[in-house]
């Protein structure tokens, strides 16, 4: 998978004593954090651990009950919402597309940021679109309506929206969903390339902890709200904190193809015949 999609600079992301809720149910409750500029940051952990909620925070989609978000040293909730826009783009777990809109205008709208009221479409905004959508494997699928579209088809025209609004932040909730192991494997190519050629920083969500360990330069591991651990895989990925993340027995070795952590899970002991 490959695109042309221009180089970005990059921006600063970082949260303060976040305390984060659901009416009464606290989810995450005094956490730091500062993402890694120019990283490709995983954040993993078992479900319900609070990962979403991390990253809609950051991505001002959820207000914190207490700490705060910020947007290269500015407060986040006090910037624009174009300016946000501009340099923060979010892939959501869950998205729903307004009834018969095909894949090219869907894409489209990631343009919006980019418009004025005296600069509309451009060529620019042409290129960036039919660039997302060649990256994202949909670009034979512009015509047709989105909700015509299989799940796995529709994963990869939201994240070619993403793509065409060209920020230099890019928060990736789940990215791999509905997804089979080749066009997994695509995105997180993608992915990589977005930013190891393009300079962009990433930070994504994901379950399978051995991808995550393959792709990102950086890993948060989180449960009940909490960080475990951070930093980059091949420092902190242990069967130790697989245990304490997942509750999972495991061993990590060596992955011979990638040379990153690969985490195995312990062999189930078969049932004893005699008892």
């Amino acid at each position: 998978m490959s695109t042309t999609v221009t180089k970005t600079g990059s921006s600063d992301l970082r949260a303060h004593d976040l305390t984060l809720a659901y009416q009464r149910r606290v989810v995450v409750e005094g956490l730091t954090l500062q993402i890694p500029r120019h990283s490709f940051t995983a954040v993993i952990g078992p479900n319900a651990g609070g990962k979403s909620t991390l990253l809609r925070a950051l991505a001002r989609v959820l207000k914190p009950r207490s700490g705060a978000v910020y947007l290269d040293a500015q407060l986040i909730d006090s910037m624009p919402t174009k300016e946000v826009a501009r340099r923060l783009g979010l892939l959501p777990q869950t998205s729903t597309a307004p009834e018969g809109i095909t894949v090219f205008d869907l894409v489209s709208r990631g343009r919006h940021p980019h418009q004025r009221l005296l600069r509309q479409w451009s060529t620019e905004d042409e290129a960036a679109v039919t660039d997302a959508m060649r990256a994202t494997k949909v670009a034979e699928l512009a015509e047709r309506p989105v909700d015509e579209l299989s799940g796995g088809q529709r994963q990869r025209v939201w994240l070619a929206m993403a793509l065409a609004q060209q920020t230099p932040l890019l928060l990736l909730d789940e990215p791999t969903t509905f997804l089979d192991i080749t066009h997994q494997v695509e995105t997180l190519d993608l992915c990589a390339e977005l930013h190891q050629q393009h300079g962009r920083t990433l930070v994504a969500v994901l379950h399978d902890l051995n991808l995550a360990c393959r792709y990102a330069t950086h890993l948060i591991a989180m449960a009940d709200g909490e960080i475990v651990a951070e930093g980059p895989p091949a420092d902190i990925v242990t069967a130790d904190l697989v245990y304490r993340t997942f509750q999972l027995p495991c061993r990590v070795i060596t992955d011979p193809e990638s040379g990153t952590p690969l985490v195995l899970p312990l062999a189930r002991r078969p049932l004893d015949p005699t008892r």
